[in-house]
């Protein structure tokens, strides 16, 4: 296993003890900038889509329900009404569908500032694709990994861009089974979720290498938003479920936040002028479940260059997209 941990850590952006948490109000003025963020039309997504609005950026919601969608930006306007949105028709689990959204976006824009790859999800039952992935991996990485590589000419000349791609605690009980990646011989639906939200990490850490060899200027960081009350937690787990109910919430604060809150992280991995290719962000809390968003370490698995560089070969030719990126510099004897 070859590690990428070799680089020595930043302080955490300056916030010593007795520094104020990190919040929206630090988020600089967007204006000018362009962003899209999968997945806006609900929970994690949709506040980050609406506090980059806010701020003066132009957003883009890329949803695969479009109603929803328009309902979203609707809320969003009700609250800025000079904000500036647009949306976006794409269904990450279908590659056909990522590609015709990455045209339509290449129509509409000449370039793009920020892409936050938020959308995410899991199936209960065993599911393949059209294109005959098992559908987890498909919508929380394969999608995201193709739309990334098809929207990214439009970034690398761009100061200040970024790829944001929004993982999870649970990425810590994930594995890459590259002998079963689609789950063919045996389905657990936890074990398919943790293994695409490690795969989220190794795609940012692999991308980010390739970048930084291109001298673009674009970076990759991710960010987790703990545990926090969305659709999504709903579906994951019965303890969550009640954990989510309004009469145990005051039992519960430790547990679980809000979904703005839970936003945060990616926010800050999105706008904040201190973050570095690389950076991980997400809550400090217990066992990271809750709090405002500082830059955290992730599990040894996801620093594993062999398995970076791996899964980004295989993701190449599982979507057929190839980025316009040299590869990954080498590790250094040792490593």
């Amino acid at each position: 296993m070859r590690d990428d941990r070799t680089a020595p850590r930043r302080r955490e952006g300056g916030r010593g003890r007795g520094r104020p948490p990190w919040t929206a109000d630090e988020i600089p003025r967007q204006d000018g900038r362009t962003a899209v963020v999968t997945g806006a039309s609900t929970g994690i997504g949709f506040e980050t889509a609406a506090e980059l609005a806010r701020r003066g950026a132009t957003v883009v919601l890329a949803c695969r329900n479009p109603d929803r969608a328009a309902r979203a930006a609707a809320r969003i306007r009700a609250a800025a009404p000079d904000a500036r949105l647009g949306v976006l028709d794409v269904d990450l689990e279908s590659q056909a569908s990522v590609r015709a959204a990455a045209a339509r976006f290449h129509d509409d824009h000449g370039r793009l500032d920020l892409l936050v790859n938020n959308a995410g999800g899991v199936r209960p039952r065993y599911a393949l694709t059209e294109d005959g992935f098992e559908a987890t991996l498909a919508t929380n990485h394969l999608g995201p990994f193709a739309l990334t590589g098809l929207l990214l000419d439009l970034m690398l000349d761009v100061p200040g861009s970024r790829v944001v791609t929004v993982s999870s605690i649970g990425h810590r009980r994930g594995a890459i089974d590259f002998d079963d990646l689609h789950g063919e011989r045996r389905y657990r639906f936890q074990t398919a979720y943790f293994q695409s939200k490690l795969a989220n990490l190794l795609f940012t850490y692999e991308l980010q290498r390739r970048l930084a060899a291109a001298g673009a200027a674009t970076i990759a960081v991710a960010a987790h938003p703990g545990n926090a009350r969305t659709e999504f937690g709903r579906d994951m787990n019965p303890v969550v479920r009640a954990a989510m109910s309004p009469w145990a919430r005051p039992l519960t604060s430790w547990l679980l936040q809000s979904a703005y809150r839970g936003a945060l992280s990616p926010l800050r991995a999105a706008t904040d002028p201190g973050a570095g290719g690389g950076d991980y962000y997400g809550p400090p809390g217990r066992a990271q479940f809750t709090g405002n968003p500082v830059r955290v370490e992730s599990s040894p698995r996801s620093h594993d260059r062999d398995a970076q560089a791996r899964l980004w070969r295989e993701s190449e030719r599982l979507t057929g997209v190839a980025y316009p990126l040299p590869a990954g510099a080498p590790s250094r004897p040792g490593e």
